[in-house]
């Protein structure tokens, strides 16, 4: 008789579901019966114009030193970072994507006698991380699909140690305005860390949205988490840093893993750095395709969540796996987001004009 290892598992472990990424391209290829090239993948907010030129050179100008273990301090990223952020090296902590931030965050603050509270239609991975150490995950409702910042500060309890914020926010793409973060902090004791999620961060910029960065001289328990993967598409790099008060950045790398960004990665992260053509094209081509796509949804009678994100959450009104299905058998695979509760829901990432026209073609088609 064979052991049941999940009875040996931690208590926070048990409750747990693995993570469920967008359905890949190769999968569905075999699924279907497709070809690879015939397929749309804009399930996962990936940078459609593939990696910036100048990192994939740096990269491969890094392969010849494979053998050599990488900088485990990554210590010209952080320089260059600092540069550009305009903070001290050590206020930064990089991570293995922002994803490996966040968990750090959890594993070094928070325990069974604690919470965390965030927003009901939040990132997923805040609740896997408050679960993974066994902390009480406080869920507070959405107003509008987006963060109740007045009812997030009253959900605080003696025992909160932490709060998650995403702006914008993942799934749903809303935001809050500057003036609200600030009134959010105020209420927030001094010992509860303030997470700032602020992995779409460069296509919300134009607007409201206030910059994490320049608030941390004035929050000591603010953390702001930012990502390579978004917009200046390095998703398969795996890249993410935190920017936060020199103290909680040293009981992060404390229990950082040590080469936590391997040799490829940090070249590829400071080439795209520097790469500012690369990124205004990015934000550029999602503000176009977000353009495109709205009018689209709108020509098909389709309602959708105001987003700043690269994405949009379009709102079917009924079962919306019936229309992922419908989508996936047309070579478009977009992201059903009924494991945050928004069943009637589907997701759709920005994509290069022909593949956003693919998109809406399949869609029309669907709902005819």
């Amino acid at each position: 008789m064979s052991c049941n290892f999940l009875e040996l598992a931690v208590p926070g472990v048990k409750e747990m579901s693995p993570y469920q990424p967008g359905k890949p391209i190769e999968e569905l290829a075999r699924e279907q019966g497709l070809r690879v090239e015939d397929i749309v993948k804009l399930a996962s907010n990936e940078n459609p114009l593939g990696p910036p030129p100048s990192a994939l050179q740096a990269m491969t100008e890094s392969l010849v030193e494979l053998a050599r273990y990488p900088d485990g301090s990554s210590y010209l990223l952080k320089q260059a970072l600092a540069e550009k952020l305009r903070v001290a090296p050590e206020q930064l902590t990089l991570g293995n994507g922002s994803n490996d931030v966040l968990v750090l965050l959890a594993e070094s603050f928070l325990d069974t006698n604690s919470s965390a509270v965030f927003s009901q239609y939040a990132f997923v991975v805040y609740p896997l991380a408050v679960k993974a150490v066994g902390a009480e995950g406080i869920v507070v409702p959405a107003l509008n699909y987006g963060h109740d910042l007045d009812a997030m500060a009253e959900a605080i309890q003696e025992n909160t140690r932490m709060v998650f914020l995403a702006n914008p926010n993942n799934p749903t793409g809303t935001c809050f305005s500057e003036q609200g973060l600030f009134g959010f902090l105020g209420k927030v004791p001094e010992d509860v860390i303030v997470v700032l999620d602020e992995a779409y961060f460069e296509y919300g910029l134009g607007g409201d949205l206030p910059n994490g960065s320049e608030l941390l001289d004035r929050y000591s328990n603010l953390v702001v988490t930012r990502t390579f993967s978004k917009a200046y598409g390095l998703a398969g790099a795996r890249v993410g840093y935190s920017i936060s008060n020199p103290d909680i950045a040293d009981v992060l790398n404390r229990l950082r893993q040590p080469f936590n960004l391997n040799l490829p990665a940090q070249a590829g992260a400071m080439a795209a750095l520097g790469d500012d053509a690369y990124l205004q094209q990015s934000i550029a081509i999602n503000q176009q395709g977000m353009k495109y796509l709205e009018q689209g949804l709108a020509g098909l009678g389709l309602d959708w969540i105001p987003s700043s994100a690269n994405f949009v959450t379009v709102d079917f009104k009924r079962n919306a796996m019936p229309i992922y299905e419908g989508l996936l058998s047309r070579g478009v695979i977009v992201r059903p987001v009924a494991s945050y509760g928004m069943p009637e829901h589907l997701r759709i990432s920005i994509g290069l004009p022909e593949e956003n026209r693919r998109c809406l073609d399949a869609l029309g088609q669907i709902l005819a």
